[in-house]
């Protein structure tokens, strides 16, 4: 709410590497809509890929960590879980799928976080679906001690204040004051700074973060993994959520800091998305050559072969396995463990 209720004040002073950064983002967002068109199959390989990935890395950041086998069980649909991680990776991939399949998009309201919420903890037995009963600070432990980062407001305040957000945001984004972008990052921050629930806030944020994209047209959350990539840029995702909220009680905050590094990860995503497609299309040379450039240019830094597999479909398993072995012996990948649950990397 703090960010909407001094408009003039708040998107004022945007930095002047953050328009060009949109508008490439923007540029990217118009040759998805043709991609939709004319691969279909294509973008169907990189939404499973990148949806295995998100559920895994959105978890991660909260320390919910699931082996890569397990993790790919839970994901297509595996009935049982061995451990509260489980479960709570279950329910990010229940919500996210939820997500996904879409086809109209509401304004954003309290029920409806409340309902992703729910969906997150139904499987862990937690209490979700529920705004916050006790003061939650965010701390940091860097300095070898317990430290308060961040105090949100209290629970008293948190549904008026949510309330509130919501329908500024959603004017907002009527009267066209900013750039989606700009106020979809401004709504998250201050989605973050309220920390509405007791458990679970960084992983509603990323949820909430990937409804408004695609509500805005902004389909790369379903082609790669966000949460991959601001899992592997942590640090600054949390120095830039600090230096944003500074002052932010008081409304005297600057939300450029958060903007310009969700602009960031959005810019690299799309990126990666044409790059990813532009491999998968790729008819020059044979496939050997395919499954080499997507190992050492689009992969994540460790896969496994079924990774590779599900990306570079119509490339059998013997000529994916042939490539890795002439790479690994070239020195540039090496591999942990043997068969198809080999961890590789590159060098």
């Amino acid at each position: 709410m703090r960010s909407f209720s001094n408009l003039d004040a708040t998107f004022a002073g945007q930095p002047r590497e953050l328009g060009p950064l949109l508008a490439r983002i923007d540029t990217g967002r118009g040759r998805e809509q043709l991609f939709r068109d004319q691969i279909p199959e294509v973008l169907r390989n990189l939404s499973e890929s990148a949806r295995i990935a998100s559920i895994t890395a959105s978890n991660a950041i909260e320390g919910v960590i699931v082996d890569s086998e397990r993790a790919i069980k839970i994901a297509e649909g595996a009935p049982r879980f061995r451990n509260r991680n489980e479960k709570e990776f279950a329910g990010y991939r229940d919500a996210i799928d939820n997500l996904m399949r879409l086809d109209r998009y509401e304004p954003v309201s309290i029920p409806f976080v409340l309902h992703l919420h729910r969906q997150l903890f139904q499987h862990a037995g937690g209490r979700g679906g529920y705004l916050k009963a006790d003061p939650n600070y965010i701390v940091s432990y860097e300095s070898g001690q317990r430290e308060v980062v961040f105090a949100p407001p209290p629970p008293e305040e948190t549904e008026f204040l949510l309330r509130e957000l919501f329908e500024r945001y959603s004017a907002a984004q009527r009267d066209e004051l900013a750039h989606p972008l700009v106020l979809i990052a401004a709504l998250i921050l201050d989605f973050l700074a309220i920390h509405p629930v007791a458990d679970g806030n960084g992983r509603l944020a990323r949820l909430l973060t990937t409804y408004e994209l695609l509500a805005h047209g902004y389909g790369v959350a379903k082609y790669v993994s966000l949460e991959q990539r601001i899992y592997d840029s942590k640090n600054t995702y949390y120095q830039r959520l600090f230096e944003s909220q500074q002052g932010w009680h008081s409304s005297e905050h600057t939300i450029w800091p958060w903007v310009s590094y969700l602009a960031s990860i959005l810019s690299v995503a799309y990126d990666d998305f044409e790059a990813s497609v532009a491999a998968a299309r790729d008819t020059v040379g044979n496939k050997q050559q395919r499954v080499r450039k997507y190992i050492l240019e689009q992969a994540p830094p460790e896969f496994r072969r079924r990774d590779i597999e599900r990306a570079l479909a119509g490339v059998s398993a013997a000529t994916i396995r042939l490539v890795l072995n002439e790479l690994r012996d070239e020195g540039r990948i090496s591999v942990d463990g043997g068969g198809a649950g080999a961890r590789w990397r590159r060098n």
